[in-house]
């Protein structure tokens, strides 16, 4: 009979390193759906709540190493746990700064440019029908009725740009609870993990628990850092590609491209229809129009399998399909910034899951 009381560290050691148990009591598997279940009807509920918290945590794994290395420069903690808020919050500031009078001018061009497009493409016209009448179902979210406009009347972007920019202080806010958990976390983020170790009643289950621990943040914080560098890179590749093929506001569709890459498969799906339509508004109905999403798929493809197969081992791959499902149910959870973390989120539940000997199976159906 196998013995399941041996620490994870113990697990990693002995000669059960690769078991995957599974549950046999079925007790347990009900008890387990059921907590499961608890859990994603809490953060549905909290979401306001839980999503400043969760991307702290992801700014954390990701700004630790910084921290830890102003450390080894006799930085002291707190200076550096500072400079990581003051980074982030210089970011988000710069972005803002750049990208919001461009982004601006295109979500107030692109309800007008759509009954034009129509004209121009005949053969379109049931497609972007179609956009429009999602356009008026997005702009009728808040509550009331659509008002259904007639087929050739073009979409006014008073109402959607309002409720975009009516959000700013439901942005401001969260900002600011992301950064005060960050700051907190970055600061005295190991004293859980120091309480933890204290209550154990064996030394070998301490020594188990910190190596556990250290072992899973540095994984994370791998994964993190070379997921967001390559896609800094596509952003930069992207912003240069459209500045060689004439498109206005270059920044802002890196800024774009650098977000979508979170998203993998329905990213760069949604960006190549984006850039095509954003070359046909730009260049006109021609086939230079096409080049900037040409491009951009080619960098995609560059990227996808060139690129990050290369800088991430076997260890980091996630399972396609787990991508799509996690991708279409953090959506529904929490809109698109739930879809912008869910590869974050699903990259360090496989790497938590192979390191917890009771959850290795889990990690393993995630592998791709």
């Amino acid at each position: 009979m196998t013995d399941h009381s041996e620490t994870p560290g113990q697990a990693a050691e002995g000669p059960a390193a690769d078991d995957m148990p599974l549950p046999t009591n079925p007790q347990t598997i009900f008890l387990g759906g059921l907590f499961t279940l608890a859990v994603l009807a809490a953060l549905y509920v909290t979401a306001e709540v839980v999503l400043p918290v969760i991307l702290a945590i992801i700014l954390k794994l990701l700004l630790q190493p910084f921290v830890r290395l102003l450390e080894r420069c006799y930085i002291p903690r707190l200076v550096g746990a500072i400079l990581s808020v003051l980074l982030v919050l210089g970011i988000v500031a710069g972005t803002v700064s750049l990208l919001a009078g461009p982004a601006t001018t295109w979500a107030a061009r692109l309800p007008d440019a759509i009954p034009q497009l129509r004209d121009q493409l005949s053969f379109l016209r049931r497609p972007i029908e179609m956009t429009q009448a999602l356009s008026r179902q997005v702009e009728g979210i808040g509550g009331g009725e659509v008002q259904v406009a007639p087929p050739g009347a073009a979409l006014r972007p008073e109402g959607l740009v309002t409720k975009i920019f009516s959000s700013t202080a439901t942005a401001t806010s969260g900002l600011f609870t992301t950064l005060l958990v960050l700051f907190y976390l970055l600061m005295s983020g190991e004293t859980f993990l120091r309480r933890l170790v204290e209550i154990l009643p064996r030394f070998h289950d301490k020594r188990a628990a910190v190596e556990l621990s250290a072992h899973v943040e540095r994984d994370v914080s791998v994964y993190l850092l070379t997921v967001s560098c390559i896609n800094v890179l596509v952003g930069a590749a992207t912003a240069g590609v459209m500045w060689l093929c004439g498109m206005p506001t270059p920044l802002l569709w890196g800024a774009i491209a650098f977000a979508l890459n979170f998203m993998p498969i329905l990213g760069p799906m949604v960006g190549v229809v984006i850039f095509l339509m954003a070359g046909i508004l730009s260049l006109g109905v021609t086939w230079w129009a096409v080049l900037p999403a040409a491009l951009y798929l080619g960098i995609h493809i560059a990227e996808g399998e060139v690129a990050t197969p290369m800088l991430l081992s076997r260890r980091f791959t996630i399972n396609p399909v787990a991508m799509i499902l996690a991708l279409i149910f953090c959506y529904w959870m929490w809109g698109v910034v739930g879809a912008v973390l869910a590869m974050p989120l699903l990259a360090i539940t496989k790497i938590v899951c192979d390191d917890l000997r009771p959850l290795r199976a889990v990690g393993h159906l995630l592998e791709g």
